[in-house]
């Protein structure tokens, strides 16, 4: 039974990160369309910042459930939320070192993922 309820967490979780993914992949197509290849690789870094790391975050958090398995699902997720921090500062740095990127896209999409993250819940059909 706890391993259907791991499975069942960790799919919302990821339907989750695929609502920021949609998102984040239009705001990089507009910001193409609108402003060229540079804002729209910009938008994209932006985007994947704010998604990859909290697919890391879904896969390891819900990796553990039940009443038998308590201290497990903690550990789990302070170790999920602390390799979802460091995973987001490691991706900034690469793209602020490596890439030739427009800081308003950049971060608009990262925005733009992060309220999808808080606000998605609301749409969700609690059951």
């Amino acid at each position: 039974m706890s391993k259907v309820l791991a499975r069942r967490g960790r799919w919302s979780a990821y339907k989750l990160v695929l609502m920021q993914a949609a998102v984040a992949g239009i705001a990089s197509v507009f910001f193409f369309a609108m402003w060229g290849a540079q804002s729209g690789l910009s938008a994209l870094a932006g985007g994947a910042i704010a998604v990859l790391p909290n697919f890391v975050f879904a896969t390891l958090a819900f990796s553990h459930t039940g009443a038998s398995s308590s201290a497990k699902v903690v550990k789990t997720f302070y170790w999920g939320e602390a390799v979802k921090l460091l995973l987001t500062m490691a991706m900034f740095s690469l793209v602020f070192i490596n890439m030739k990127i427009g800081f308003m896209p950049l971060f608009v999409c990262y925005t733009l993922a992060l309220i999808v993250h808080w606000t998605a819940p609301l749409y969700f059909k609690q059951s």
